[in-house]
């Protein structure tokens, strides 16, 4: 009994070949057609083409992430019967090719937000830090996003003055650049990474969003799930919701993603096995409040994709990635619960009882100072956490039997 080992995989650009995943003991495949844009058709051909070369190397296409919401689903634009349809098939079409687990997210515009991509440990390792007086200066005096300053308290609004003044003009450049394009980039990101304007271009979709509030989102997030859960039922999918990253409104958008009320509200919204989650531990340890051993127990029957890593919080809504079995997160409990309810499937004949994992992100060490990779997907970091966590799911495995 063990959850199943996975990695992330960004296609044959990526630094680390599959043949090399292989060596590693890793055996399924995380991955999208990258090269897509979000709104457009995933054609057969092109799922089958990529799934091939997987199982070449002895591995399977686990977990599609991610099959993109377009923005235009996210704010019901005009458009959205057609883009709709489009995500439709989109899964027609995985599940034709045999893939059964789909991870997405409903996150407005900004998928994930980091102000440090190489903030240095204790150990001289280099992981990513979010710092929220530092966000605050981003949005408030570098982006100028109108009525920022609203959404932020004086305490920190001083702290992100006093931020601000002590950056030259390439450290605020270098700031923007980081949130809006080098995070965004490999993960179809909403703005065109090649945009002279893109701090323009990033206010303007912002700005679509000026009539979507938190009810509005869930109200589209509510709808979305109803046109699509009955075709993955039909494909023999598993859709799973990633958690906001980080779990708290940012830049004047909702998250509706982030807590165990949050996921219970969206399990409502279409009582079905394939409306479920991904459970990633480091985004939802990111706010202080929630109890992850607690919600992995509440939310375990529709855990259909786990991301486990660690951070650690500093003062408010601010954090860094840590080791992954050293920071906020408890993973001994976390674990523990997955296994416990890959042994309750097993038990009651579900089909989805491989439940894969993968090390999310990871410590940047060693020889990963040589190596290109996407931030927060280094190659040695991230086989270190992934041999960690094995090591703990083995040992738990036997304890519970």
């Amino acid at each position: 009994m063990a959850l199943e080992k996975t990695w992330r995989w960004f296609g044959k650009n990526d630094s680390v070949s599959l043949a090399y995943i292989r060596q590693m003991g890793v055996e399924g495949i995380v991955t999208a057609l990258h090269h897509i844009n979000p709104g457009e058709i995933w054609p057969v051909e092109e799922i089958r083409a990529v799934k091939t070369e997987i199982e070449k190397h002895g591995m399977r296409w686990s977990v599609v992430e991610s099959l993109p919401v377009s923005e235009g689903i996210k704010i019901h634009a005009a458009d959205y019967p057609r883009l709709i349809e489009n995500y439709q098939q989109s899964l027609k079409n995985l599940g034709k090719c045999g893939i059964d687990t789909v991870c997405y997210n409903f996150m407005p515009v900004l998928d994930w937000a980091r102000t440090d991509l190489h903030f240095r440990n204790r150990n001289g390792g280099e992981s990513m830090l979010f710092d929220y007086p530092t966000f605050a200066a981003f949005d408030v005096h570098i982006l100028k996003r109108k009525n920022a300053s609203e959404d932020y308290s004086e305490a920190i609004l001083h702290k992100a003055e006093e931020i601000n003044d002590g950056m030259s003009d390439e450290q605020k450049e270098e700031l923007a650049h980081n949130i809006i394009i080098v995070t965004q980039a490999f993960i179809n990101g909403a703005v065109d990474q090649n945009a002279p304007d893109y701090k323009q271009q990033f206010l303007r979709y912002l700005e679509t969003y000026k009539d979507t509030g938190k009810d509005a989102l869930r109200k589209n997030l509510s709808a979305f799930l109803k046109d699509v859960v009955p075709v993955a039922e039909e494909a023999g999918i598993n859709l799973c919701i990633h958690a906001d990253d980080p779990p708290f409104p940012l830049l004047g958008l909702p998250r509706i993603a982030g807590t165990l009320d949050d996921f219970r509200w969206i399990i409502n919204q279409y009582d079905s096995v394939s409306n479920g989650i991904t459970f990633c531990t480091g985004s939802l340890s990111a706010r202080i409040d929630n109890d992850l051993p607690a919600m992995a127990k509440a939310l375990s029957s529709r855990i259909h994709f786990v991301h486990l890593r660690n951070t650690v919080s500093l003062q408010e809504r601010s954090f860094y990635e840590s080791d992954h079995l050293h920071g906020s997160v408890d993973m001994y409990s976390v674990i523990k619960v997955l296994l416990e309810e890959q042994a309750d499937r097993i038990r009651n004949g579900r089909k989805d009882c491989r439940m894969p994992f993968r090390p999310d992100h990871g410590i940047r060490i060693m020889d990963d100072y040589n190596r290109t990779a996407n931030p927060g997907y280094p190659l040695y970091g991230r086989l270190k956490g992934l041999a960690e966590i094995d090591g703990m799911q083995q040992a738990i495995g036997r304890i519970i039997g």
